[in-house]
């Protein structure tokens, strides 16, 4: 029998979301919420994952061959490393969470595979990931790096200084390196606003910020065009998704970005 959670868990939010079985009730309940009273929402987790998936095709098109995913969540029916593999095959990959269980049930599915490390980590203890024993044993520092912050950011509150988090990272790539950004943006309406608080309420966190305050995240970083755009029209895959049709105001709630270091 599974063990009630009191508090629900982003990673496990999402895993419902997106059709997932590795949730509770009190997860399950907080998702019914914005699949019944807020209908589209879930377009906000379902946009994200697929511009994640687009954002390490890119990457790996263009020479990316070690990847670290920092808050990855919990598996989904196509991830980085399915994604990683398909390019480059020996490729090694970290997946980073702060969630236990993200971890535990990561290791678990991805324990057959020595090129791929689940650990737990805080986003914002940037030397405690950088310097753990599988990060050290898989990622080549003196190589590009691809780095995935998938919405994770918008959890980081602005006393956490999240564009120090990324530029510690930085810091630490070469050039030729790439980062990749999502974010909750700041919408200054009625969807918007319910949101924000429904989701803060039930985290206990997070900061949605705006256009300018998410490119800021990147600090001297060369965004790649089209530059930060909302998930949905972020590098779409066919010319359909790219017809200029309107966007919901969804689908307008999260944007990305990614940038390459030049120097």
């Amino acid at each position: 029998m599974r063990a009630r959670q009191a508090r629900p868990s982003v990673a496990r939010v999402y895993d419902y979301i997106l059709g997932g079985r590795d949730n509770y009730g009190v997860d399950q309940n907080l998702a019914d919420y914005f699949i019944d009273f807020l209908p589209g929402s879930e377009q906000v987790a379902i946009t994200a994952r697929a511009a994640t998936l687009r954002a390490v095709r890119s990457m790996c098109a263009n020479g990316i061959r070690q990847f670290i995913d920092l808050g990855c969540g919990l598996p989904t029916s196509e991830n980085v490393h399915d994604v990683v593999r398909r390019a480059h095959p020996e490729a090694p990959i970290i997946y980073v969470d702060n969630d236990p269980f993200v971890v535990a049930h990561g290791r678990a599915l991805l324990s057959i595979d020595d090129r791929i490390a689940v650990i737990g980590g805080d986003l914002c203890s940037v030397a405690d990931i950088a310097e753990h024993p599988d990060v050290a044993r898989l990622i080549n520092f003196d190589e590009p790096v691809g780095l995935l912050f998938g919405i994770v950011l918008a959890f980081v509150e602005e006393n956490e200084d999240p564009a120090g988090v990324v530029s510690s990272w930085v810091e630490r790539i070469p050039a030729g390196s790439q980062v990749y950004v999502s974010h909750f943006r700041s919408g200054h309406n009625r969807e918007t606003n319910t949101t924000e608080r429904k989701i803060l309420d039930a985290f206990g966190r997070g900061r949605w910020r705006n256009d300018e305050e998410v490119r800021a995240l990147f600090g001297d970083l060369e965004l790649i065009e089209p530059g930060l755009r909302p998930c949905a029209q972020w590098w779409p895959q066919t010319s359909a998704e790219d017809s200029g049709r309107e966007l919901s105001v969804w689908e307008q709630l999260i944007v990305a970005g990614l940038a390459r270091k030049v120097a």
